[in-house]
C-alpha cells in the first residue's frame, strides 16, 4: 500500500514539475534552454501589440460571423453602424445568401478549430504531451503555424500582485506570473474554476458577455484558449513559442469580449485587461508539440 501511494505521489509529481516554478528555477543551470534574456521589460516583445490586436480581432469576428444567428440579443444592443458592418460582411462572406435571418438554414457553421484554420491557416489542440508523466500538451493538429503567428491564448482570473491568491495557489501548476508581477491562474477546475465563474457571471451585461467561460469545460468556443497546457521545454526539446504579454485596449469591440478568455478578479474600470498569448519562434509543422520557455530574464 506505501509502495503504491509513493508511486502515485511521484507520477503526479513528474506531471506537476513542468508548470512547478520553484522546480524550474532550481534547475535553471540544467536546463539553459527554458530561459530567454530581453534587455528590458519594454522590450520583451516578439511581435508588436498592434499584430497581436490584429490577429485576435481577425479570429474572433470570424467566430462572431460563424455564430451570427445566436447573436440576435446582442445585435440589439449594437449601434446601427456596428450591426450593418457585421451584415456586410456576411453578405460579403456568403453572398449567395440574401436573407441573413435564415443564414442558419442556408449555411451550416463551422467548429471553433475549424475557423481558426480558415481563419489563420493552423489549428491547436490539447492532446497527450510526448513528454514523459507530462500529462497534457498542445498540438499543431492542422496546417503551418508561421513564425511570429499568435497560436493561443493563455486563459484564467487574472490578479494584481496585491490581490489574494493563496488558496486557489495550493497544489496549483497553472499559475503564470507576468513581469510586473500580475498572475493569472488557468487551472480549470476546484476553486479556481468556481472563482472564475463567478467573476464571469459578476462583468455580464445583460446578453454581453465580458468574457468566456467554455474554456473551463469539453465545448471550448474560442479554440486558442489552451495556452495553459503549453509545456516548458527541456534540453532535449527547443522552445517554439514564447509568451508574450497584452493589455486589452479601451476600444476592443464589446462584442467580441465574449471571445476573451481571461477576466480581471477585482471589477477594476481602470486597469486594462490583462492578456498573454503564445507566439511561434519559428514556423511549427502539423503534429509537433508546442514548448514555451517559462523564464525571462531581465537584464
Amino acid at each position: 500500500m506505501p509502495g503504491r501511494l509513493l508511486r502515485g505521489l511521484w507520477q503526479r509529481w513528474g506531471r506537476y514539475k513542468y508548470r512547478f516554478v520553484p522546480w524550474i528555477a532550481l534547475n535553471l543551470s540544467h536546463n539553459p534552454r527554458t530561459l530567454r534574456y530581453v534587455p528590458e521589460e519594454s522590450k520583451d516583445k516578439v511581435i508588436s501589440d498592434e499584430d497581436v490586436l490584429g490577429t485576435l480581432l481577425k479570429v474572433f469576428q470570424a467566430l462572431f460571423l460563424n455564430d451570427f444567428n445566436k447573436q440576435s440579443e446582442i445585435l440589439t444592443m449594437l449601434p446601427e453602424s456596428v450591426k450593418s458592418k457585421y451584415q456586410d460582411l456576411l453578405a460579403v462572406e456568403h453572398q449567395g445568401v440574401k436573407l441573413l435571418e435564415n443564414r442558419h438554414q442556408e449555411q451550416s457553421t463551422f467548429k471553433p478549430e475549424e475557423i481558426l484554420y480558415k481563419t489563420l491557416g493552423f489549428s491547436v489542440a490539447q492532446a497527450t504531451s510526448s513528454l514523459i508523466s507530462a500529462g497534457k500538451g498542445v498540438f499543431v493538429t492542422k496546417g503551418l503555424v508561421p513564425k511570429g503567428a499568435v497560436v493561443s491564448m493563455y486563459p484564467g482570473t487574472v490578479y494584481q500582485k496585491y490581490e489574494p491568491i493563496f488558496f486557489q495557489s495550493i497544489g496549483n501548476p497553472f499559475i503564470f506570473r507576468c513581469l510586473d508581477g500580475v498572475l493569472i491562474d488557468g487551472n480549470d477546475k476546484g476553486i479556481s474554476k468556481v472563482v472564475y465563474r463567478s467573476c464571469n457571471g459578476r462583468d455580464r451585461l445583460g446578453p454581453l458577455k465580458m468574457s468566456d467561460s467554455t474554456w473551463l469545460t469539453s465545448e471550448i468556443h474560442n479554440p486558442l484558449a489552451v495556452g495553459q497546457y503549453v509545456n516548458n521545454c527541456s534540453n532535449d526539446r527547443a522552445a517554439n513559442v514564447c509568451y508574450q504579454e497584452f493589455d486589452v485596449p479601451a476600444v476592443f469591440p464589446i462584442e467580441l469580449k465574449q471571445y476573451l478568455p481571461n477576466i480581471a478578479y477585482s471589477y477594476d474600470k481602470q486597469s486594462p485587461l490583462r492578456c498573454v498569448v503564445l507566439v511561434a519562434l519559428r514556423d511549427i509543422s502539423q503534429g509537433e508539440e508546442l514548448f514555451s520557455n517559462y523564464y525571462t530574464i531581465v537584464s
